[in-house]
């Protein structure tokens, strides 16, 4: 960093100053596995004097070590920090570097090409305003390219940078560049990009990273680096609509009432009008709080708090908008969704939606269509696996305020989150409100069995015991509910012993107990349920009716019990939820 040393020694606060003042830029890289996307980064810093002391002799060591280059510096090694990493000579994570140039500061996200860590890329494109997009020279546009292409787009990157890389192993051919960005520039035609700049390089040698090169003569255009610093993007936020989720409700004392936030888009001033979104009541901004002391104005990116003339009811979660333009409001509606983990989608299963205002539970009603990210063509599809992405009817369990994803991505994004498991299945971008809210929607909600079970995550079964083995133990219905239970089933375990109780005629008792049986657990199993059903006190029980069997019906008997007698009670539950469930 040796262009900020000496003012760091003569001046530090002018240093801070400066760094103060200086906008920031946030860009990834993305492209197809071993396109040079960390060896990029690593020569950009490198070149730009980013790496400190003790880095370089790290990198110098390690490059000799477990490097790809013989005894040269392995740039990729300054991004590429997992052993995983090392030893495959992948990227696997999102590694992020920070640094500056006397123009901009800049972040930058170095995100993976494979196709199975595709929700990774998503996750580090998701605060990004350009996108490097690598290809390289010898292998022209692939499937991964247009992959990430999409998905950049789809998160709303609307800048990018087409760096044709390992131009050196091509001899510097202004022919395969030319024809390479033709190809690209029809692909990427359909996608909304407000502009894209092709830049020949090598991020091996050097070449027209930091300057021009000298080999690529027939290339008057700018470096990379050149180009990141002054490439102009629009901060939108802060020309947007006001908006500020509540994250808290500050009551020091009895004088004092504010609602503590981070502005996500707009400008505030006291005296300017807000509306709390979920009930009307509209307000004027009295105080802008902060540690710093008040503020005359805020604007996007802030975090404050506001103090309001009049006292009404907000609580935390809500959102505070400009009254003349306040954001969508509805139950319902369609959003793009990309689906970030291994189990797949259930529609009309509950998960919990998270905005940037507060969470609330949510069903995907419906999955219009699955997008294949290679081709960009529409497909037919009722769920969604690890990594596709489909248009999709989201019901929400109440009103939420939003904005279309690409007129504000803070209040137009959210997370789906599984309620038993609490992992992040899910990142969505709001296209548009399907109502106004009216909840008219829900009728159209077929409510049979398959969405009672749906909403459970599993596939109800009614699993009847039957007569008893001698040496099966006699808990083994119980034992298998506790298991079940820790694997976040829902069951119901029904006793015949309970059936018997108020039964006059004992003689008939058999009959009447195990008719009751089957039809409650029929009824459970119609909820959704697992049933389990424990009939080995009924000796010489008549047959179940075969209007009761369906596939869900697991009838589990003396058999079932191994000959083996030393097999313990632990490995035999085991063995029975994978013969049953797998």
């Amino acid at each position: 960093m040796s262009h900020q040393s000496e003012l760091i020694a003569e001046d530090i606060h002018a240093y801070l100053k400066s760094q103060e003042e200086k906008g920031l830029l946030r860009f990834i890289t993305c492209g197809s596995v071993d396109d040079g996307k960390s060896t990029l980064i690593g020569r950009l810093l490198w070149d730009s004097k980013m790496v400190f002391e003790d880095q370089l002799a790290t990198l110098a060591a390690d490059s000799k070590r477990v490097g790809t280059q013989g005894e040269n510096i392995d740039y990729a090694l300054l991004l590429d920090g997992l052993q995983a990493e090392r030893e495959q000579g992948i990227t696997i994570d999102v590694a992020y570097r920070y640094f500056s140039t006397d123009k901009r500061k800049f972040i930058v996200a170095d995100t993976p090409g494979h196709e199975q860590y595709t929700r990774n890329m998503v996750t580090g494109a998701s605060t990004a305003h350009v996108a490097v997009i690598l290809i390289d020279a010898r292998k022209g546009v692939l499937t991964q390219t247009r992959r990430h292409s999409y998905l950049v787009s789809l998160v709303g990157i609307r800048h990018v940078v087409l760096a044709i890389n390992k131009m050196d192993l091509v001899d510097y051919s202004a022919k395969r560049f030319e024809t390479i960005c033709r190809e690209y520039q029809l692909f990427a035609s359909a996608l909304g990009f407000e502009d894209i700049t092709a830049i020949p390089i090598s991020a091996l040698e050097g070449d027209n990273i930091i300057g021009a090169s000298d080999r690529t003569p027939w290339y008057d255009g700018p470096s990379l680096m050149q180009h990141l610093e002054t490439v102009q993007v629009e901060d939108s936020a802060a020309s947007q609509p006001f908006r500020l989720p509540v994250q808290w409700v500050n009551r020091p004392n009895l004088d004092f009432r504010g609602f503590c936030g981070t502005i996500t888009s707009g400008t505030i001033r006291p005296g300017d009008e807000v509306v709390v979104t979920s009930s009307g009541k509209t307000s004027r901004v009295d105080r802008i709080v902060t540690m710093d002391g008040d503020l005359d104005k805020a604007v996007a990116g802030q975090a404050v708090t506001l103090t309001l003339a009049d006292e009404i009811d907000i609580s935390r979660g809500d959102l505070l908008a400009v009254p003349d333009k306040r954001p969508q409001h509805s139950d319902q509606f369609e959003a793009k969704l990309v689906w970030l983990h291994e189990q797949a989608l259930t529609t009309g299963r509950s998960y919990l939606l998270k905005t940037s205002s507060g969470s609330a539970p949510a069903q995907v009603r419906e999955v219009k269509f699955k997008v294949n990210v290679n081709s960009l063509q529409q497909e037919d599809g009722d769920g969604l696996t690890l990594n596709e992405v489909g248009i999709c009817q989201i019901i929400v369990s109440k009103n939420i305020a939003f904005d279309p994803y690409r007129e504000n991505r803070a209040t137009g994004s959210f997370i789906l989150i599984d309620r038993l498991t609490n992992a992040t299945v899910a990142a969505g971008m709001i296209d548009r409100p399907l109502t106004g809210g009216s909840g008219t929607e829900w009728q159209t909600v077929a409510i049979d069995k398959a969405s009672r079970a749906a909403i459970k995550g599993q596939q109800p079964k009614i699993l009847w015991f039957s007569e008893q083995h001698d040496a099966c133990p006699a808990d083994i219905p119980e034992l298998l509910e506790k298991k079940l239970h820790s694997l976040g089933r829902h069951t119901y375990l029904l006793d015949s012993a309970v059936f018997h109780r108020n039964v006059a005629d004992k003689e008939a008792a058999q009959h009447i107990v195990f008719q009751r049986l089957a039809e409650t657990a029929g009824i459970l199993a119609d909820a959704g349920l697992i049933v389990l059903v424990d009939a080995t006190a009924l000796r010489g029980a008549p047959q179940i009716p075969a209007e009761l069997l369906t596939e869900q019906w697991v009838e589990l008997g003396s058999t079932e019990w191994p000959a083996d007698k030393d097999l313990d009670r632990d490995t035999f539950i085991e063995k029975l939820v994978e013969k049953i469930f797998v």
